[in-house]
């Protein structure tokens, strides 16, 4: 999403969220987060506003004081930027990936189903099991942050059992250009 990104040529307009629209971003981020209403306050003050910076591809950019924040595509559900999924890492589900499949999640490729349920990789149990098109952050056998955040393709029962093809849908990673831009 984020591979050839550069907010000279690719970022459309800079406009203020309304305060309505801003209350229903909120309710939003608390639902599909795992945050309480305290987390979300330090992370997005009230009285701060929000600027929407509109992208290529119907990509919407959510930034506060000029640093990045959150993103969506359309109106798809929200994704952090890897920068405060870094700072809040229980936002989102956890899912791991082996050593072996470091070096293709940090070139851009999506997340194959065998690189989760290898010996390295790593799968929530059962009863915590996720379902399909839920954002995931990804993280690399024996690193401290995640590496990438992606949205499942399929349910994780059905990774374990498929064990083959596309696992997680890649959506940023360490090093895209979205990770390259401090300031909007």
């Amino acid at each position: 999403m984020f591979k050839k990104f550069s907010p000279s040529s690719d970022v459309s307009g800079q406009t203020s969220v309304k305060s309505s629209v801003q209350r229903s971003i909120r309710s939003a981020l608390l639902s599909q987060w795992k945050i309480d209403p305290e987390t979300l306050e330090q992370i997005w003050p009230k009285k701060e506003s929000i600027t929407l910076v509109k992208c290529r591809d119907h990509i919407s950019i959510y930034a506060l004081h000029g640093e990045p924040l959150f993103f969506q595509h359309f109106d798809e559900s929200f994704f952090p930027t890897l920068r405060l999924l870094h700072k809040y890492p229980f936002i989102l589900p956890k899912v791991g990936i082996d050593r072996g499949a470091i070096r293709f999640l940090l070139a851009g490729a999506h997340m194959m189903c065998p690189g989760m349920t290898s010996a390295g990789g790593y799968l929530p149990p059962a009863d915590a099991a996720l379902t399909a098109g839920t954002p995931v952050a990804i993280h690399a056998e024996g690193k401290e942050h995640a590496c990438g955040i992606g949205i499942t393709k399929m349910s994780t029962e059905e990774m374990k059992k498929v064990n083959k093809g596309v696992g997680v849908e890649t959506v940023t990673y360490l090093g895209d250009d979205l990770w390259a831009v401090q300031k909007l």
